[in-house]
């Protein structure tokens, strides 16, 4: 993946949701930093970056639109479009048929988790379970993150692997991290 490409789109996706602007105050001479947020659902702001295409098509296709735009707070591990392409030929074209809706639900609903779990949350819940920070699923399935050369990775139920490449993507409903891998229930 070209995370340099990358960044930037997602930090300009990410901006346009939310905008931190800095003010003086005429009463007061000094400056003010006030935070000014949309109310961008998590499929919102995944719609609003290109590099989660392949991404917001699958939820569509699942029918998880509603449950992705409802109240939360979720935290979605989601897979960028270089994650989807490392599949193997062909597996998203037979995953997004009408007939395989309930495996790409599965698969889908593995990225997300009920709660909103910041990048500081994770790291502290790994700290303190003593590597490891096991996480269930909408699924049912567990994720487990843990550290390696100072990265946030995924561990799904297969004992496959993913990084976390961008973290803390605000979104109204919670947040995203961003991954380089698809991860898989078992």
């Amino acid at each position: 993946m070209n995370i340099q490409k990358f960044i930037p789109a997602l930090f300009i996706g990410a901006i346009s949701f939310s905008t931190i602007a800095n003010t003086t105050n005429p009463d007061k001479d000094k400056k003010e930093t006030v935070k000014i947020t949309t109310q961008e659902t998590i499929v919102g702001v995944a719609a609003g970056n290109e590099n989660f295409s392949t991404l917001v098509a699958a939820v569509k296709a699942a029918g998880l639109v509603d449950v992705l735009n409802s109240d939360g707070p979720f935290t979605v591990f989601a897979p960028t479009n270089d994650a989807f392409g490392k599949l193997p030929e062909g597996t998203i074209a037979t995953l997004l048929k009408a007939e395989n809706k309930e495996l790409l639900t599965a698969i889908l609903t593995y990225h997300v988790v009920i709660g909103k779990f910041v990048a500081a949350d994770v790291l502290a819940a790994i700290k303190k379970n003593k590597g490891k920070f096991v996480i269930k699923t909408v699924q049912g399935n567990n994720l487990t993150a843990s550290l390696k050369d100072g990265k946030v990775i995924i561990t799904d139920a297969k004992g496959n692997v993913s990084t976390v490449v961008i973290a803390d993507v605000a979104a109204s409903n919670g947040v995203i991290h961003a991954i380089d891998t698809v991860v898989m229930p078992n």
